[in-house]
């Protein structure tokens, strides 16, 4: 019959014409991401990092930098960790490669910058932003002391509780 595709295509039209806007107004309000996004924003946790710089022979592209001292019991100090996002490609190796479970992908993606130097992570930078770490790569946790949270405690540990959360997400509750 000739036409039908055309008929079917107007229906579709007045489906999507008569249900409500769903733009959300960016600045005022934001959109909740998903618990395992990976944003373009690294966590790390100074009290966990031994200054091994395995995360740093992981990094594909050379892009992180630890320099370490002599500690007073033979142990290692952390006088730089740095992080160039420049050149990042964010794939996450050197969270997997963290056997101290100190570095973590967040969830933060508002990180333009007007001036390449800006992208250059420090280690006072790490120390002061708010810590959202991804739950992407979830690491076992044991092993670490109990004085040290675990990074996740606010996260939904069970995949049905996660489930639950993306089922909410999206339906918009």
């Amino acid at each position: 019959m000739y036409g039908l595709g055309i008929v079917k295509g107007m229906i579709v039209t007045l489906r999507n014409f008569l249900r409500g806007p769903i733009t959300v107004q960016y600045p005022d309000e934001r959109l909740q991401v998903f618990p395992r996004f990976r944003g373009q924003h690294f966590v790390w946790y100074e009290e966990r990092c031994t200054g091994c710089a395995i995360c740093a022979k992981a990094c594909p592209h050379g892009v992180i930098t630890v320099a370490t001292s002599e500690g007073d019991n033979g142990s290692r100090n952390v006088d730089r960790y740095e992080i160039d996002t420049a050149i990042c490609m964010f794939c996450a190796l050197c969270v997997e490669a963290c056997p101290f479970q100190a570095l973590y992908i967040g969830q933060r993606f508002e990180l333009a910058a007007y001036r390449r130097s800006d992208l250059y992570l420090d280690k006072q930078y790490f120390n002061t932003v708010r810590k959202e770490p991804s739950a992407y790569f979830v690491p076992d946790a044991t092993g670490l002391p109990a004085e040290i949270p675990a990074p996740r405690a606010d996260r939904p540990a069970e995949p049905a509780a996660a489930k639950e959360l993306e089922v909410a997400m999206r339906k918009g509750a």
